[in-house]
């Protein structure tokens, strides 16, 4: 398939915020392409044209606060003031607390006793502190939660700051799966028998793991485990269930999935596999946000061109030019200047003095008699001639540096343009692959976004995002 032949369709942004039957939005992609700035100004746009929304991020940068306005983020949403919200629009938001979520969770599906017991257990602190796959998981349940309260009619997550975008969705499925495994039965087992001849049955099926185990982390180790598993029994079943209904949620047709990207070559990489996945586990993409794409306003001045224009400029020779004839060379008859019988150019650096300084004079009459039309040695009481200012001419200086900024300015116009093709052919490449996702493309901003302005302006490209970049 020839590279740039097939024309991505353009990404609505507005028609998917407009549509009551979207529920959640999932901002993916890898780390570092503007997940948390589109989710933001996706989560701004929507509230100002009607709807109630809460966006959940788990970046633990605090940008979102900051750029809303709210002093700060936690476990519970928000509200964000001046929305102007149409009369109905609202929104709300929240960063993930990871270890809170998972609080939250023990004290909703157990007793108060069996909670605490839970809460105060060292393995239980350091697994929902950061255990692999523990956050990845608790923004699942922290999406159940919020789309079970039903306050907002629209969500919309930004996924983790994942090594790979992946893990948002295998992380859960992994962390069900151990606390639901093989391994964990085997240690809740004995707290089932009871007794010695509990302790008999962990003595004789886990001698060499409890021996290995032991010698690497500890005997107390294993017995904190065993306590952790022994109050989390009436648990494991729910955080499966809990993870295969928000997995399935996020299946149904009111889940849009938007892969974010940056127009280069890793990023969109790893955009195709998640569209990929995606598809595979038959959730629905609603297109492809690709964030800080370049373009210039002279387009059609191409790279080639510009680099020409400023090699014709440096090359143009104004330190061998006379006054007066700025952008054109001297004749190639023209005396040299590096001749001592040549008149000195205004734009050539002071002459070396070519003679050994003594301290007497030099006898003048010993040297060559000067030519005729070297100038007189300047009297001053003769009236002086006006000089190049006083015609209103420019000065010889600057005459060089605007040849030189010319040049430089040319130079930047060709490694921007450098920068438009490089990105048209990693986004070509992405379409021959996906000729079917709908992209948004956002220019690159000459700042950082910091306040609710930066993101309506976001927001404004999404929704007008779809035309090529470096179009003129």
């Amino acid at each position: 398939m020839t590279l740039g032949t097939d024309i991505a369709p353009g990404l609505d942004t507005d028609a998917l915020l407009d549509d009551p039957g979207i529920r959640i939005v999932v901002c993916c992609g890898s780390g570092g392409v503007g997940k948390t700035t589109t989710a933001a100004a996706l989560g701004v746009r929507a509230a100002e044209r009607g709807r109630k929304v809460v966006v959940l991020t788990i970046d633990p940068a605090r940008r979102l606060a900051q750029s809303m306005g709210i002093d700060r983020l936690d476990n519970v949403p928000r509200r964000v003031e001046d929305i102007d919200g149409a009369g109905t629009g609202e929104l709300h938001a929240m960063m993930l607390d990871m270890k809170r979520t998972f609080d939250e969770t023990v004290e909703a599906h157990t007793d108060a006793e069996r909670a605490r017991a839970i809460l105060q257990n060292p393995f239980y602190q350091s697994l929902s502190a950061g255990f692999a796959g523990t956050q990845e998981y608790m923004a699942m349940e922290k999406l159940g939660q919020l789309r079970a309260r039903d306050d907002w009619d629209l969500i919309i997550v930004d996924t983790p700051p994942s090594r790979s975008a992946l893990d948002f969705l295998d992380a859960p499925k992994r962390l069900g799966s151990f606390l639901d495994g093989k391994f964990i039965r085997l240690l809740l087992a004995p707290a089932k028998i009871g007794g010695r001849a509990g302790m008999k049955f962990l003595n004789v099926g886990m001698s060499m793991m409890t021996g290995t185990l032991g010698k690497l982390l500890g005997g107390q180790f294993l017995r904190d485990v065993q306590t952790f598993v022994a109050a989390m029994d009436s648990m494991f079943g729910g955080f499966r269930t809990r993870a295969d209904a928000t997995y399935k949620l996020l299946q149904a047709p009111g889940t849009a999935f938007l892969v974010v990207a940056t127009p280069e070559r890793d990023a969109l990489r790893e955009a195709a596999y998640f569209v990929e996945r995606l598809a595979a586990e038959e959730m629905p993409l609603a297109g492809l946000v690709l964030n800080r794409v370049h373009g210039s306003g002279a387009a059609r001045l191409s790279a080639e061109r510009a680099l020409a224009a400023a090699e014709n400029l440096d090359g143009v020779g104004i330190v061998d030019q006379t006054a007066g004839k700025a952008g054109l060379c001297d004749p190639v008859d023209a005396p040299a200047v590096t001749s001592p019988e040549a008149p000195e150019s205004p734009l050539s650096p002071e002459p070396q003095d070519r003679t050994h300084h003594t301290s007497e004079p030099q006898d003048r009459t010993a040297t060559a008699p000067e030519p005729p039309d070297r100038p007189a040695p300047h009297d001053p009481s003769a009236p002086s001639a006006p000089s190049a200012a006083d015609r209103g001419a420019a000065p010889a200086t600057d005459l060089v540096s605007v040849e030189q900024l010319a040049a430089g300015l040319l130079r930047l116009h060709a490694e921007r343009m450098q920068v438009v093709a490089r990105e048209q052919r990693t986004r070509d490449r992405f379409t021959a692959m996906h000729p079917e996702v709908p992209v948004a493309e956002v220019a690159a901003l000459p700042g950082d976004v910091h306040d609710l302005s930066g993101l309506r302006a976001i927001g404004e490209r999404l929704a007008t995002g779809s035309a090529p970049a470096g179009a003129a």
